[in-house]
């Protein structure tokens, strides 16, 4: 266990640098599960709670100072509960343990954040003094610093509190192991239903009314409802997208 917690540790130091600063999403959910699945022996486990946090946390997305609950986190805890629990947790139950870590992953940044924010100041007064090598350093300490961070914290859960946690899983209520797993169930929707807040436009409505049908009425499966989807973008895509513009006249006569 030890080398497949250090392991995952590098994962994670790694994710909490490409959050930020690579942006190419090798952190987010889907991803982390093949990793971790690889690294705990348990590739099908890893892959379908990956895909169940990666559906939670689609609509979360940092944007400077905003910081929502940390994907990174809240993924490595989840994969590693719902692996090492060996059945006892299910994708669903395990993905609703792991919010409050993500909660307390979300402070930490905002407390990162606080921290550098005079050293900006001090940065400045690198660029004057053209101190290329002190904004080096300055630059890629906040790198090193999420780095080791996101490293322990990953280390320190998958180590000594995700196999412990997913021992004691046995001694919970009945009861309570079922609200997991309905509030685990419930937040893949509260994911879609922040993305939608965000980006749907009266122009997409219509999709998503055949979406629903297909889904509740029809039964299809996810995978067949999205290569429907992608189907219809790339049609707009490559066919009305490929039609020539044709640019209305406009008004001046208001003199705007």
């Amino acid at each position: 266990m030890l080398l497949q917690a250090l392991l995952i540790a590098l994962w994670a130091g790694f994710c909490g640098i490409e959050q930020i600063d690579f942006l190419e999403t090798m952190h987010r959910p889907i991803v982390s599960g093949l990793v971790i699945g690889l690294i705990l022996g348990d590739l099908q486990t890893g892959l379908v709670t990956g895909g169940i946090l990666e559906l939670m946390y689609m609509g979360l997305m940092p944007l400077a100072g905003a910081q929502p609950p940390n994907v990174v986190i809240g993924a490595v805890v989840g994969i590693s509960i719902a692996i090492l629990s060996k059945g006892s947790l299910n994708p669903e139950a395990a993905s609703a343990i792991s919010y409050p870590f993500a909660l307390l992953a979300q402070i930490m940044v905002t407390l990162i954040f606080t921290v550098f924010t005079p050293l900006m100041h001090k940065a400045d007064e690198m660029a004057e003094k053209l101190d290329i090598r002190g904004l080096e350093i300055l630059n890629l300490s906040q790198l090193v610093v999420r780095f080791i961070l996101w490293g322990v914290i990953s280390f320190l859960v998958v180590y000594f509190g995700a196999d412990k946690l997913a021992g004691m899983v046995d001694a919970f209520p009945a009861k309570l192991i079922d609200g997991f797993k309905v509030a685990g169930g419930m937040m893949p929707a509260i994911g879609f239903g922040i993305l939608l807040n965000i980006m749907l436009k009266k122009d997409y409505i219509p999709f998503l009314i055949v979406g629903f049908i297909f889904s509740a009425y029809l039964h299809l499966d996810t995978l067949a409802i999205a290569l429907l989807g992608v189907s219809i973008a790339m049609y707009d895509l490559y066919i009305l997208g490929s039609k020539p513009v044709v640019e209305k006249e406009e008004n001046y006569d208001d003199g705007i």
